[in-house]
């Protein structure tokens, strides 16, 4: 793998095909040169999140699913995992970690019932771009009531993409209940130009 491919490229994509394309190239050496070569630790923390709020939300949808990074600390739940690049759930597929691995694409329809899923957890989706909140509607038809959400994002996604009104007008709508804002730790123990960046999680239920 190139070194060409890191974080900085990643938020370079315009939308889905540039994702499809990088990510399957990506992710031969993904969980190597990112995952544990940047000290990507944002999975495990939104994963943590995710697991000290969930009651009966099971099963679970890990958007933008990937090799499985947040799945892997989810062992004990029923998920699947939806992503756009089949080399990566390929990746996923090897770690045992999804009941169901879902190829698909987050800003279209999705051919998934309504009212399947108690939860939705994601890291690294919602970021500089990849998928804005275009996909929340999708999200919610497909959840039933009191499913749970945990989503990872940064500042500049929430405000440059347009999240924070988006969610804000499902609050108003009685979509969704307010959101609280849970900041954590992207990485740690590593050096490199973005080991100070700090995420937030997005955590939420459907009404």
């Amino acid at each position: 793998m190139s070194s060409d491919y890191d974080l900085d490229h990643a938020y370079t994509i315009d939308g889905p095909e540039d994702a499809r394309r990088l990510y399957g190239n990506w992710a031969a050496s993904y969980d190597d040169s990112f995952g544990a070569g940047w000290g990507y630790v944002a999975p495990r923390e939104i994963a943590n999140i995710f697991l000290s709020e969930m009651r009966e939300n099971q099963p679970v949808l890990d958007i933008g699913a990937g090799t499985g990074l947040v799945a892997e600390h989810l062992r004990d739940v029923t998920v699947d995992g939806i992503d756009i690049a089949p080399e990566m759930l390929a990746r996923a597929e090897a770690k045992g970690l999804y009941r169901r691995r879902i190829l698909g694409d987050l800003t279209q329809p999705l051919h998934i019932p309504d009212g399947v899923y108690g939860g939705v957890v994601s890291c690294g989706t919602f970021t500089h771009g990849h998928v804005g909140p275009v996909c929340l509607p999708e999200l919610l038809r497909i959840t039933r009531p009191g499913a749970l959400f945990a989503c990872g994002t940064i500042p500049a996604v929430l405000d440059g993409m347009g999240f924070g009104s988006a969610l804000a007008a499902l609050v108003a709508a009685a979509k969704i209940t307010p959101v609280a804002f849970r900041e954590i730790a992207i990485y740690e123990g590593a050096d490199h130009p973005h080991r100070d960046d700090r995420g937030l999680v997005m955590v939420f239920r459907k009404l």
